[in-house]
Order: C-alpha cells, then structure tokens, then sequence
C-alpha cells in the first residue's frame, strides 16, 4: 500500500492491533496494524493476521469478501466494503439476503476455506444494497474442498447462518435446515467444554474484552 495513505477513523484497537479505515490514491481501505502489539502478544497477533492474510489470499476474486490488498508481516491491508454489521442492520424478514448469503458462503467452501467464527452476527455485513457480505478471517481454515476435516467445519459455517437466519426469518426455516440446526458436531462440543472457558477467561479477564457471541470485539 501507499505510504501517502491517510487514516480516516479508528476501527478497532486492542491487544492484537489496531485497525483503522484508509484512504490512498486509490480509494478506501482497511488496514490492521501491529506496530503497537505488545512485546508479550506479538507472536499470537502475528499468527492471527498471518491467518488472515492466507483467509483472503485463498478466496481472492470472490464476491462480497474482503480483497486482500498487502501483507508484510506488521501491517495487513484489505479493501472497503461499505455496510454495516447483522446486528446493526437487521435483515427481519429479508430471506433473499439468507439466500445469497448460502450461495456465497458455499462459494468460498468449495475454495478450501471455511471461516471457523460466523456465529458472530459482527463477521455477517449487510452491505449498503442490502446484500450479504462475511469479513474478520483470523480463524479462517483452508484445506482440500472435500477432505472430511473441511467439510466439517462447513458444515458448521452453515449452522451458524442458519441460526442467524431463524433469528431473523423463523418462518422460512424449512424441515431439512431444522434438522441440520439440531446436528451438533463433536467440535462445536469440544470447543464448548474446552476451549470456550479458556477463550473467555483470555479475552475477558486478561485482555478486558467485553464480548459477546452476537458482536464480538471485531470489525
């Protein structure tokens, strides 16, 4: 990216960076900046920008994700895209964007990646044509389309849509979604008994995040 980029509005800052909104020649962008990282969170910031950079390396092209813009290891930029959060613009009602945001989230599934953090109505953007848009892929995983670990995770991906989606359309949910809503996999347990209580005593106690499940801390 340009180093004549100005920056326009603080997004985000906490203990694995700061991310803030852009602009350059051309145009807007959104650029997470780990110069600020403490000594002691340096390596996991790394490792979760690393991961991002390779979420959106791998669904380069395609629509309603962010474009992966610069990666050098401190700073990682990525374009604009102009909506606001599932939580800020609710779609009640609105089963075309559910639609769309099937069709698009299996897109990115039969390139290999799966997000791995949907459940946060804060990574789902309703963009300013009232389409569907995913964004934060810190816990994107990438593998073989079809390989059995990724269809898992991509099955998982779907549940959470689906669960957004009878948040906000109860009536559309039809009898083969309910089942796969009820289909609970042995990793949502895992991260439930496991990982869940050591993921909400770092966040929370140790880095003073106040999270939620519906929000989250992300952009």
């Amino acid at each position: 990216m340009s180093s004549e980029a100005t920056e326009l509005q603080a997004l985000k800052a906490d203990s694995f960076g700061r991310i803030a909104l852009m602009r350059d020649a051309r145009g807007l962008f959104v650029r997470r900046d780990l110069v600020h990282v403490p000594l002691w969170l340096r390596l996991p910031a790394w490792w979760l920008a690393r991961r991002e950079a390779r979420g959106l390396q791998r669904v380069l092209g395609e629509d309603a994700v962010p474009q992966l813009l610069n990666w050098d290891g401190r700073r990682l930029d990525r374009s604009y895209l102009d909506g606001a959060a599932m939580y800020q613009r609710p779609p009640h009602g609105d089963l075309a964007y559910f639609r769309l945001a099937r069709r698009r989230l299996q897109a990115l599934h039969r390139r290999g990646f799966a997000h791995n953090d949907l459940a946060k109505e804060a990574n789902w953007l309703v963009l300013a044509d009232g389409t569907p848009a995913i964004i934060d892929f810190q816990l994107a995983v990438c593998g073989p389309a079809r390989g059995r670990w990724m269809r898992l995770l991509a099955r998982e991906d779907l549940r959470h849509l689906l669960k957004h989606k009878r948040t906000y359309c109860p009536d559309a949910i039809t009898p083969v979604e309910r089942r796969l809503l009820k289909r609970r996999s042995w990793v949502r347990d895992l991260w439930f008994r496991t990982g869940k209580p050591v993921y909400r005593f770092v966040t929370r106690r140790l880095l003073k995040w106040e999270d939620n499940e519906g929000q989250g801390p992300k952009p």
